[in-house]
């Protein structure tokens, strides 16, 4: 019987609160892990191992558990007694079913009081693999630096592992346990990148869009940030996802408001009401998509000027990325494909010619101070509708839909 190993990350570097990270990993792994007909999961010397009912379940678990924010790298291991003689058969059976030109040993040993060391393993097993290798006919040899193939060993209290392969994971830290967040997730790449980056941080985010009017039949917005909410949620587990109709706010800004600094008061407006958002999901702070000096809006002043209305803090995870690395990282995820999707954005809706690429705070309240900035808040809350997405089962349902909010978010 094959056991699933999996190790975890940064936790290692976690003192007295190790066992509250721990804890939220194993959470997130029992649901990674749900349908899968999971026969006994143990925590052993620093590792969770996993056995199924059917050996042919692990492939679908490793796929599951790539996706748990804190997993260093899965491995599918034989298992056999915490003996010399048994773990050198193991080993010598596990490499005879590989081709390679070089090879080497990786011994680990969590019990220490067993009669042979790490470095025995790696010799005696390393001579079997070349002593097997070559009574067969093929020239192999030993390269620490460089293998082509490697027998890892790991011995703990009551048991030896082995396997070929280390899977890597997430990384990161477990889901929950940094707190949570509110992200403004438009339809593109940049958005669901920094989504992802600090979910992998262990954080759990809620999500706003800000649609407006297609320009194309078929090309909303809407559909395609749901469709990365979904792909995000398998993630965190749970997503909710809230969705602010906004073109009739935009169209009152553009009659009231000069056309070059139009777009910096759209993005005001969607923090005042994301902020709302995120009072009522207990978040700590906001999540943008921006990167310096990507597109106007975005240029450090402005960045400054558009956050000053804020209270709580915005978190920038891509601001310090180019465009290649956002966009190489939106393929890993799989928001990509997604995000390549004709839709139309309601930020570039009545963009003006020149936008102000550098405003100040100032500059920004002193046109907005007689425009009906409260109203335009309520008015974005009491249109927005919420969705709820959980992953089960290597499934995202969607558990609740409410196409408006029933009151509108606290205050702090």
């Amino acid at each position: 019987m094959c056991v699933l190993i999996l190790h975890y990350h940064e936790i290692w570097l976690k003192g007295c609160n190790r066992n509250f990270f721990l804890q939220n990993l194993k959470r997130a792994s029992k649901q990674a892990l749900e349908g899968l007909h999971v026969k006994r999961t143990v925590w052993e010397d620093h590792r969770l191992l996993i056995t199924f009912e059917d050996d042919n379940m692990a492939h679908h678990g490793i796929e599951r558990l790539r996706k748990v924010p804190g997993v260093a790298y899965v491995a599918v291991a034989e298992q056999t007694n915490p003996d010399l003689d048994s773990i050198i058969d193991t080993g010598s059976r596990l490499m005879r079913t590989v081709e390679f030109h070089s090879f080497r040993v990786r011994a680990r040993r969590s019990q220490k009081s067993l009669p042979f060391r790490s470095v025995d393993i790696g010799r005696q097993l390393g001579a079997r693999i070349w002593t097997d290798a070559t009574e067969n006919g093929r020239k192999v040899k030993v390269d620490l630096s460089n293998a082509e193939a490697t027998c890892y060993v790991d011995v703990t209290t009551s048991r030896a592992l082995l396997y070929r392969e280390k899977i890597p994971g997430m990384g990161g830290l477990p889901t929950g346990s940094a707190g949570k967040l509110t992200c403004l997730l438009s339809g593109g790449f940049d958005s669901a990148v920094a989504a992802y980056k600090v979910i992998k941080r262990g954080v759990r985010l809620s999500f706003v869009h800000f649609w407006g009017r297609a320009v194309e039949p078929g090309e909303g917005s809407s559909p395609v940030a749901r469709k990365l909410v979904r792909t995000l949620t398998p993630y965190q587990g749970r997503s909710r996802f809230y969705l602010i109709p906004f073109d009739e706010i935009q169209r009152e800004i553009v009659v009231a408001a000069p056309q070059d600094y139009r777009i910096l008061l759209y993005r005001r407006m969607m923090l005042r009401i994301a902020e709302r958002i995120a009072y009522r999901e207990h978040s700590h702070g906001l999540v943008t998509g921006d990167s310096i000096s990507q597109v106007a809006s975005q240029t450090l002043k402005n960045m400054e000027a558009v956050g000053s209305v804020a209270s709580l803090p915005i978190y920038r995870p891509v601001v310090g990325d180019d465009k290649q690395e956002i966009l190489d990282l939106a393929r890993h995820i799989g928001t990509y494909e997604i995000s390549c999707e004709p839709f139309s954005d309601c930020c570039p809706m009545y963009l003006p010619k020149s936008p102000k690429i550098h405003s100040t705070a100032a500059e920004l309240d002193n046109i907005e101070a007689d425009l009906p900035i409260k109203d335009w808040v309520t008015k974005g809350l009491r249109a927005a509708s919420k969705e709820v997405y959980e992953w089960r089962a290597g499934e995202v349902t969607l558990l609740k839909k409410h196409n408006h909010e029933s009151s509108p978010p606290i205050r702090r």
